[in-house]
């Protein structure tokens, strides 16, 4: 199993373990934003397991009906969570509304900011160790979905610290359903953020400017005197890199040295610049003038 997808399963397993809690400590207490609270753990569930779906189809190999790859199935995960964000923002902004015209009092909140606290902590630690793989293995889907656990842990601690606040000082009970429909608008931000990203994936977007400057400047430094280049056109699937450009080489040049050159970019290309996929094209320096 991948390290990629024992991330996947390390989420599932926390978001049950903290849904279970969480859903604990609302009926103890009977607060709105712990309910907001335990609703986003669900969700981060059921993003848990579109991200494993996600990883596996990712993970095959290229056949004839895909000659790039699966890779990016990711981008489908992290669109997914975000919508499943935005379903769950609106749910926690309309009941919280519902508490603000119709108040309940707490119950039992000692208890429920314990239970609620040691979710908050399962999250945090889980999210740390998805992001530092994520970030080894360049996978959009499992970063998306530690950042979504870091910001359950956020609203958590805005959540809890006013909870706080209300146990010892019942008369600001009205912080409860406002604190739930801060974290409504929190995580719309959140999922809008997922979906746009996972839109520019699907669109193939270019890569990030800062990559694509190195990769210009690998390609010169490899270039010997009499060729340049022009057209660099770059994108990313999940975690592979595609670039592609034109080289132009003086017509006297063999086949032989112009494959070697070709050789000696793409090693430093692919050297610096993770799963990355390059494709050179070459032509005569004589058939037109160089653009970069």
């Amino acid at each position: 199993m991948t390290a990629v997808r024992k991330m996947a399963l390390l989420s599932i397993a926390t978001s049950i373990a903290t849904l279970a809690l969480k859903f604990g400590a609302y009926f103890l207490t009977g607060s709105v934003s712990l309910w907001s609270d335990a609703v986003e753990a669900f969700v981060n569930l059921a993003a848990g397991l579109v991200a494993l779906g996600a990883l596996t189809l990712a993970e095959q190999p290229a056949d004839e009906n895909h000659a790039y790859g699966h890779d990016k199935a990711e981008y489908f995960s992290s669109g997914v969570e975000g919508a499943l964000i935005l379903v769950a923002a609106i749910a926690i902004i309309w009941s919280a509304v519902n508490r603000l015209i119709n108040p309940v009092p707490l119950e039992q909140l000692g208890v429920g900011l314990v239970v609620s606290f040691v979710a908050a902590a399962m999250n945090f630690t889980t999210a740390r160790i998805m992001l530092k793989v994520a970030h080894q293995h360049d996978s959009i889907t499992i970063e998306a979905d530690a950042k979504h656990l870091l910001t359950d842990v956020w609203t958590s601690v805005g959540i809890l610290g006013g909870l706080l606040v209300v146990l010892y000082m019942p008369q600001w009970s009205i912080l409860d359903p406002l604190m739930a429909i801060a974290v409504g608008l929190h995580i719309i931000v959140t999922g809008i953020s997922l979906m746009r990203r996972s839109a520019d994936g699907l669109m193939d977007a270019a890569l990030p400017p800062a990559e694509v400057k190195r990769a210009e400047a690998l390609i010169a430094a490899e270039l010997p005197a009499g060729t340049s280049f022009h057209a660099l056109r770059t994108r990313k699937a999940g975690a592979r890199r595609f670039l592609e450009f034109h080289l132009l080489v003086p017509g006297t040049m063999s086949v032989a040295e112009s494959h070697l050159l070709c050789d000696r970019i793409e090693a430093a290309l692919t050297g610096h610049l993770a799963r990355s996929h390059v494709t050179i094209h070459v032509e005569p320096q004589e058939s037109q003038a160089p653009h970069g």
